[in-house]
C-alpha cells in the first residue's frame, strides 16, 4: 500500500489528522474539531470523499449518513512523507537530511547520539 500513497493537500492532511485522532467520525464530528474559520459542511464532505477515492479512508454507512475511518495509519503516512521529503530535497540521503538539521541547529550531536542509543535499545529489545 505504501507504494500507492500520494502526497496529501493541506486540507486533506488536516482531515486525516483529525481522523487519526478520532479513529472514526461523521462529517459533523470533523467539523466540530476544525478550528475557526470552519469550512462549509459540503467542503469537508468533498475532501473526505476525495480521501476515500485515494484509498486513505473508507466508511460505514448508516442509512444516508457515513462514518469514516482511516485505512492508512499516521505512521504509514509519516514514513511515506519522510521518504518523499528525503528524496525530493536531499537526493534520497538520510545523511544529508540529518546534516541539514544539524547545520540549522535543530539537531545537536547530543540529540543524534540520544536517537542512536534509543534505536539500539529498541533493536536489542525486539531481537529478544
Amino acid at each position: 500500500m505504501q507504494d500507492q500513497l500520494r502526497e496529501l493537500t493541506k486540507a486533506e492532511l488536516q482531515i486525516m489528522q483529525l481522523l487519526w485522532q478520532l479513529e472514526k467520525a461523521f462529517v459533523k464530528d470533523l467539523l466540530e474539531k476544525i478550528p475557526e474559520p470552519k469550512p462549509n459542511y459540503n467542503t469537508v464532505s468533498t475532501i473526505i470523499r476525495i480521501l476515500e477515492q485515494k484509498g486513505f479512508v473508507s466508511h460505514q454507512a448508516y442509512g444516508n449518513t457515513h462514518q469514516y475511518y482511516p485505512l492508512i495509519s499516521q505512521e504509514q503516512y509519516q514514513e511515506f512523507a519522510l521518504k518523499e521529503l528525503t528524496k525530493n530535497f536531499f537526493g534520497g540521503s538520510l545523511k544529508s537530511l540529518l546534516s541539514f538539521f544539524m547545520k540549522k541547529n535543530d539537531l545537536s550531536l547530543e540529540d543524534l547520539n540520544d536517537i542512536l542509543n534509543k534505536e539500539q535499545d529498541f533493536d536489542s529489545k525486539t531481537k529478544k
